[in-house]
């Protein structure tokens, strides 16, 4: 089952709009999906269904909703694509995670789940980086998250577990920002990288041609472990 909710922001007291996805059954853990720069999508629904189905709430909340609300494009039509580069230069990242860190307090006031991870991508994938150091989110996964070099002087208030997925090629990412990225959190106990040899930015998405589907299934897996084993 799924519906939008609306979650109380903690700087201004406004509200905004989050997709949830309900498990059958009583959710054994709750899961935040941190969207692209595409907006909460039908690539993003679809990750929050799937959630559902392995037994988690999931909530992808709508963190554009400042520049505006209910942002929905497709990453494969050009257009849509350069005007997602766009919002990403408008968006406050530090206010995103604030609306992130009320997604969790939603969570485990209004709805009773006491356990919340997070999983993002692309610029999810940072936001999940930072949801890692500045929240108490149980456990986080970040998929292809960009400019993490720029944030590793915030990796000592990681308190809980961390999964990186980085693909060697990506586009966003280059090889020097991949190396920083392993000589700062190879040796932290709480962080964990996978690399995806040969792949670009956005392989793990569930639509389009940016997708790579033994590789999508093999980061899923991971991180469906991951989960399980910190959030289960």
């Amino acid at each position: 089952m799924s519906e939008t909710v609306t979650v109380t922001s903690l700087t201004d007291n406004e509200e905004f709009d989050a997709y949830v996805a309900r498990p059958a059954d009583t959710p054994k853990a709750a899961i935040v999906v941190i969207q692209e720069i595409f907006g909460v999508n039908a690539g993003i629904r679809r990750k929050c269904d799937k959630l559902a189905e392995d037994g988690y709430l999931a909530v992808a909340p709508d963190l554009f909703w400042r520049l505006e609300p209910g942002i929905e494009l497709d990453p494969d039509v050009e257009p849509e694509f350069q005007r997602a580069l766009d919002l990403m230069g408008k968006f406050n990242q530090d206010q995103g995670i604030r609306d992130i860190e009320a997604t969790i307090h939603h969570i485990r006031e209004r709805e009773g789940v006491k356990k919340v991870g997070a999983v993002g991508y692309c610029l999810g994938g940072r936001l999940a980086y930072m949801t890692a150091a500045r929240t108490d989110a149980d456990a986080t996964v970040g998929y292809y998250g960009v400019g993490i070099d720029e944030l590793l002087r915030e990796k000592n208030a990681i308190a809980n577990p961390l999964m990186l997925h980085i693909p060697t090629e990506d586009g966003f990412v280059d090889k020097d920002t991949q190396k920083a990225m392993h000589d700062g959190l190879d040796d932290h106990p709480k962080v964990t990288l996978y690399d995806y040899e040969g792949l670009d930015h956005g392989f793990a998405t569930e639509f389009g041609k940016r997708r790579s589907e033994d590789a999508a299934q093999l980061a899923d897996k991971r991180t469906a472990e991951f989960f399980a084993e910190h959030l289960g």
